[in-house]
C-alpha cells in the first residue's frame, strides 16, 4: 500500500470505526483541518457520512493548508472562533490534527463550540513523532484526557474505542455530545477504556496468558 506499517494499520482501524459511526448521524457535518478530506485509502469521509445533509471542510494556512475549494472554510484553531461558526454544525469532525497544535485546549473548545450536538475526534495514543514544513508534532492523548477536554466543554462522551495493532501507532477515537439523552441506545455499546496498549514491553507469555483470561471471562 506504499505506506509503512506502523501509519497504514491506525489509519486503517479508524476508517473502519468511522464507517459504522458516520451513518448514525445526521444534519450539517464538517470536517475540520480535514485538507482535502481524503481517507488515505482511496476514499473521502464525505462518503462516509451517508446522512448528511450538507458537508464542508475546514483548513488552514501552510503545509496541506487552505486550498479555496468549494464548501471549504479558512480557520486557526487556535484563535478566537468566528462568531457566525458557532454552534453551526450538528457534528464535527477532526482526524489527527490536535496533536500538531499547542494550544490544544483552545483548539478542543473551538471544535466544541462549533457543534450543535457531536463532536467525533480520532488523536494518538501513542505514534512516531512526525513533523513537515510548517507543522509540528506535540502531545499524544489517553482516554482520560480525552474525556476530561470533553467534559470541560460541557460535552459527554458516548462511544470510545483503541486499536491494540502490536508494533504499529495507537489511535483512539472519542464521540462526545452536548445531548447524551438523545443518543441512549443509538450508539454501540462500549467500556471505558482502561489500559490501551498494555501489551508495550510485555512478553510473549504475559499476551498469552492476557489473551486466554479475556477469553474465559467472556
Amino acid at each position: 500500500m506504499g505506506v509503512e506499517r506502523k501509519f497504514r494499520l491506525p489509519r486503517i482501524w479508524s476508517n473502519d470505526e468511522l464507517r459504522k459511526l458516520a451513518p448514525l448521524f445526521d444534519g450539517k457535518v464538517v470536517n475540520v483541518s480535514g485538507w482535502k478530506d481524503e481517507d488515505k485509502q482511496g476514499g473521502h469521509y464525505k462518503d462516509y457520512f451517508s446522512n448528511a445533509s450538507s458537508y464542508h471542510i475546514t483548513n488552514y494556512g501552510g503545509f496541506r493548508g487552505f486550498q479555496g475549494e468549494e464548501d471549504e472554510i479558512l480557520l486557526d484553531l487556535e484563535d478566537t472562533l468566528p462568531a457566525e461558526l458557532k454552534e453551526q454544525f450538528d457534528v464535527v469532525f477532526n482526524h489527527t490534527t490536535l496533536e500538531h497544535i499547542f494550544e490544544v485546549r483552545t483548539a478542543f473548545k473551538n471544535l466544541s463550540l462549533m457543534a450543535k450536538d457531536v463532536l467525533i475526534v480520532v488523536v494518538p495514543f501513542a505514534q512516531t513523532q512526525h513533523e513537515h514544513e510548517n507543522i509540528e508534532d506535540f502531545w499524544r492523548f489517553t482516554p482520560t484526557c480525552l474525556r476530561r477536554l470533553y467534559e470541560e466543554n460541557g460535552m459527554k462522551v458516548i462511544y470510545e474505542a483503541a486499536n491494540d495493532h502490536k508494533n504499529a501507532g495507537v489511535y483512539v477515537i472519542a464521540v462526545g455530545t452536548k445531548n447524551p439523552e438523545k443518543w441512549a441506545g443509538k450508539m454501540p455499546q462500549y467500556q471505558h477504556l482502561e489500559e490501551i496498549a498494555w501489551y508495550l514491553g510485555a512478553s510473549w507469555l504475559q499476551c498469552v496468558k492476557r489473551f486466554v483470561k479475556q477469553r474465559i471471562l467472556k
